[in-house]
């Protein structure tokens, strides 16, 4: 709902690279803060989270190795964005470009630290009132993560924009002051036992994840300009299939941590099938049933939601949650079928899926959602329903006045 009022902002529409850049910093939540609640997870189940002394210690290096991977990842998702954007125009604006730039790194760098205070708080928590924080941890990063980047991200660069004209040195100000921070997170990383094997190999998946999600962004920019209404409902899309995924990756990895040595993968061998997936009687295949089972009924939740609150831009009637139910199915049979086989992936390559499965599975779910959420848009308009891209004609939803 924040998307879909700040879509309409002079900066939005002045500026629509932010467009690109809306999935490339939601999907920090995926790169950063539930990789961190994983880790944090796994080493909870572990007991090293009862050690006083060697706790701070991780936290300390978890919470610089975030800092210093959220300014880098912010810089480049700025750049990605503005080559994505202005290629085609063939346009290149400085205030633009260091709006972009100092919008991105602020943003990612602040939420990651708040979210990230948060990881450590309800891990903590988790293991004193004796709760698995892989069920708890990751949906909590992904939803907050959510909320309070996009929050950031509109306010931070809706006031970087008011500043073009008036206040030249703002941006480039932001801007030299995180990129002189980040050699400083770097090194306490790199010092740190806890997190030194993650800053020097954590940084192919968290790069090819924002590149991904980039892609979706670019598509999202396309989309949103003659789709108004997808606005409310791709950051709950991605977000849903975010989730599940991440819950799904983190349980299977503290598994692998418990029962098997680094590198030895007992019963599989290559890609996972199906039916091994999703129908075994295993508690990894029960835990992918029932996360499954969450999608329908939390998805008209959301819906009916949206449409009592009059959010949005789009009727949603029979035909629109059924195009809508669909896409959003198919994005979480294929991320769940996918964690399965990236996580037994990575550890049969002696990586640790805790560093590298989850940036992979939320960037994937990011671009799957706007995807075919963008593809469910466009079969609407074929069915005949103009509202999508007119709008609601009424102010009302069919679904919420029981039509």
């Amino acid at each position: 709902m924040v998307l879909d009022i700040v879509q309409h902002w002079d900066v939005y529409t002045k500026v629509s690279e932010i467009f690109i850049l809306v999935p490339s910093l939601l999907g920090l939540k995926g790169n950063l803060e539930m990789t961190l609640a994983s880790r944090l997870s796994t080493q909870a189940h572990m007991g090293n989270m009862d050690k006083p002394g060697e706790k701070w210690k991780m936290i300390g290096g978890n919470m610089a190795l975030v800092q210093a991977q959220a300014i880098v990842v912010g810089f480049l998702a700025s750049l990605v964005a503005m080559v994505m954007g202005w290629i085609p125009d063939g346009e290149f604006n400085l205030h633009h470009a260091l709006l972009l730039c100092a919008s991105s790194m602020l943003t990612a760098a602040v939420a990651s630290f708040v979210l990230g205070a948060v990881m450590v708080i309800v891990v903590l928590l988790s293991r004193k009132f004796h709760i698995n924080p892989d069920n708890v941890a990751t949906p909590i990063a992904a939803s907050l993560g959510d909320l309070t980047t996009l929050s950031l991200l509109s306010g931070v660069s809706s006031l970087l924009f008011n500043a073009i004209g008036k206040q030249h040195w703002l941006a480039p100000s932001i801007i030299v002051l995180f990129l002189a921070l980040a050699p400083i997170w770097i090194y306490i990383s790199l010092k740190n036992k806890y997190s030194n094997e993650a800053i020097r190999e954590g940084w192919t998946p968290v790069l090819s994840a924002m590149v991904i999600s980039s892609v979706g962004g670019l598509i999202l920019d396309f989309t949103v300009g003659n789709y108004h209404g997808i606005a409310v409902f791709q950051p709950v899309i991605n977000g849903v299939g975010g989730n599940l995924v991440a819950v799904q990756a983190s349980r299977i990895t503290t598994l692998l941590h418990l029962q098997k040595r680094k590198g030895i993968v007992e019963d599989v061998k290559g890609c996972p099938n199906v039916f091994g997936t999703f129908c075994k009687s295993n508690v990894t295949a029960k835990a992918t049933r029932v996360l499954l089972a969450l999608v329908i009924p939390g998805h008209l939740i959301f819906m009916y939601t949206i449409a009592y609150m009059k959010a949005g831009h789009t009727s949603i009637t029979w035909t629109f949650a059924i195009f809508y139910l669909t896409a959003a199915m198919l994005q979480v049979l294929i991320l769940l079928f996918m964690a399965n086989w990236i996580v037994h992936l990575f550890w049969s390559w002696g990586q640790d899926p805790d560093n590298f499965a989850i940036p992979y599975l939320t960037a994937i779910g990011d671009l799957l959602g706007t995807a075919f959420l963008a593809v469910a848009f466009h079969m609407l308009y074929l069915s005949g329903d103009y509202s999508v891209v007119f709008g609601k004609l009424d102010g009302t939803s069919d679904m919420a006045t029981g039509g």
